[in-house]
C-alpha cells in the first residue's frame, strides 16, 4: 500500500506551499485546465464520512482512497465520488516513485486474479455484521464509546495491553472453515500466494481475498474509537490503513516467532481455534526504534495464553514473540493498524519517553543528572558562603 505520509509530504512541503517541482512544472487536474492544483489538508477532516471505492476500477486499494479522502481540500469534499476518485488517483500516480508504483500495479493484478478465480465459501463474513460477529459484552462498550466503557469489558492485563472477548464461537469456525478453503483453493489451482509478512511462512492475507472493506470497517467503527480513548498518544484517532491476515501454526506450519515489533501503530490478535498446546505471546516492553534491542526491566515481563475467540490488544512498538505450539494446530486473526499522521509525526521528534521505556530510562537519567548537579552547585555556593563568612570573621578579629 502507497505511503500517506510520503505522499503528503511529497505533494505539500512545510512552508505549505507547492514544491519547486510543481512549480517549475504546473501539473494539469484531470479535468485539462491549467488551475494551480489543490493541496491536500495536513491533518484529516474527521467527522467528514468518505466515499466507498470498491466497485471502481482503481490502481491502488479501495481502502487508501477512503483514507485519503479526509485530507482532501474543502472544495473537493462535496465533489462526486468519480471526480475524487480521479484527483487521487492522480495524485497517488504522479508522487509514488516508479519502483513502488510498479509493485502495485503487479500487487494488483494478483489480487485481481485471487479474486476472479477464487470462489467464496461464506459470502456472508465478507461484510462486517456486527451481531454475528460480536460477543453481547463487546457491543455493550460501543453503546457509549468511553474509556470507561471500554474498559468494563476489559482486563489490562499488563501496562498497555488489553485483553478481552471479542468473537462468536460461529464466526471464528466460519472463517477458520473459510481460510482452509482458500487453502485447498491455493492447493488445488496450483497458485502461489503471498504470505503475511517476512517471518510468517503459512497463512493467508485476509485483504487479498477481498476481506479489505470489511477490516477497514472493523478499524474505524471499532478499532479506532478504542484506541482513541486507550492509546492517544498514538494517534488514536486517525487510524487510516490495515493488513490483515491470518496465521497458522502447529505440525507442518509454523511452529514459533521470534521476538520483535509489529509494522503497526496498534495490534489486534485474536485466537480462532483449533485445539492446541503452548504457543504463548511474550512481552518485553515498548520501544521506539533506537531502543528496540534494549534489556527489559521486570515489569515488562508479562507473557498470555490464549483463548479462542478472545482477543489481545497492543501497540505495535510493544516488543513480542510466540512460543512454540507443541501440539496441536492455532490459527490466529491479526489485524495491524497504521497511522500515517502518527508515522509523519514521529519524523520530527527525538524523544518517546510518552511512550518507549528506553526513552523514558533516559529522561529519568538526565533528571537525576540534572537533580544532582543543581544540588553540588548549591553545596558548592554554601561551601563557598561559609569560607567568605569564615574570612570576614577572621579579618575583623
Amino acid at each position: 500500500m502507497c505511503n500517506q505520509t510520503h505522499l503528503r509530504s511529497m505533494a505539500l512541503d512545510s512552508s505549505g506551499k507547492q514544491s519547486e517541482q510543481q512549480q517549475q512544472q504546473p501539473p494539469r487536474d484531470s479535468s485539462g485546465n491549467g488551475e494551480e492544483r489543490l493541496k491536500l489538508r495536513r491533518t484529516p477532516k474527521e467527522e467528514h464520512e468518505p466515499e466507498n471505492y470498491e466497485d471502481l476500477p482503481l490502481d491502488f486499494s479501495p481502502s487508501l482512497f477512503s483514507s485519503l479522502e479526509r485530507y482532501l481540500p474543502e472544495q473537493l469534499l462535496n465533489s462526486t465520488r468519480i471526480d475524487k476518485a480521479s484527483f487521487m488517483k492522480d495524485l497517488l500516480l504522479r508522487y509514488t516513485p516508479d519502483p513502488e508504483r510498479v509493485r502495485i500495479m503487479r500487487h494488483n493484478e494478483y489480487r485481481a486474479n485471487i479474486l476472479s478465480s477464487y470462489q467464496r465459501l461464506h459470502g456472508e463474513i465478507y461484510s462486517l455484521d456486527p451481531t454475528s460477529f460480536f460477543v453481547p459484552s463487546f457491543l455493550r462498550a460501543f453503546t457509549q464509546k468511553s474509556e470507561q466503557s471500554f474498559r468494563n469489558m476489559m482486563v489490562e492485563t499488563s501496562p498497555g495491553i488489553f485483553t478481552f472477548e471479542m468473537f462468536k464461537p460461529q464466526f471464528c469456525e466460519m472463517l477458520l472453515a473459510e481460510v482452509e478453503h482458500m487453502e485447498k483453493w491455493v492447493y488445488d489451482s496450483r497458485s502461489t500466494i503471498m504470505r503475511p509478512n517476512t517471518m510468517n511462512k503459512f497463512g493467508v492475507v485476509l485483504d487479498d481475498f477481498g476481506f479489505d472493506s470489511m477490516l477497514q470497517q472493523l478499524v474505524e467503527d471499532f478499532l479506532s474509537p478504542i484506541s482513541q480513548a486507550l492509546y492517544p498518544e498514538f494517534c488514536g484517532s486517525s487510524l487510516d490503513s490495515h493488513h490483515g491476515y491470518i496465521v497458522e501454526y502447529g505440525k507442518d506450519r509454523d511452529v514459533e516467532l521470534g521476538f520483535h515489533v509489529d509494522d503497526s501503530e496498534l495490534s489486534l490478535n485474536v485466537c480462532l481455534g483449533k485445539q492446541f498446546s503452548g504457543g504463548e505471546l511474550f512481552f518485553r516492553g515498548v520501544r521506539c526504534d533506537t531502543h528496540v534491542n534494549s534489556g527489559s526491566s521486570e515489569k515488562e515481563v508479562y507473557d498470555y495464553s490464549h483463548v479462542p475467540g478472545h482477543a489481545i490488544l497492543h501497540r505495535g512498538r510493544h516488543r513480542h514473540g510466540a512460543r512454540a505450539t507443541t501440539s496441536g494446530h492455532r490459527v490466529n486473526l491479526i489485524v495491524w493498524c497504521r497511522s500515517s499522521t502518527f508515522r509523519e509525526m514521529k519524523n520530527y521528534q527525538k524523544d518517546f519517553s510518552s511512550w518507549c521505556g528506553g526513552c523514558k530510562l533516559e529522561k529519568q537519567k538526565r533528571q537525576r543528572d540534572s537533580i544532582n548537579e543543581t544540588k553540588e552547585m548549591l553545596a558548592r555556593r554554601a561551601a563557598e558562603k561559609t569560607l567568605v563568612e569564615l574570612a570576614s570573621k577572621s579579618c575583623a578579629d
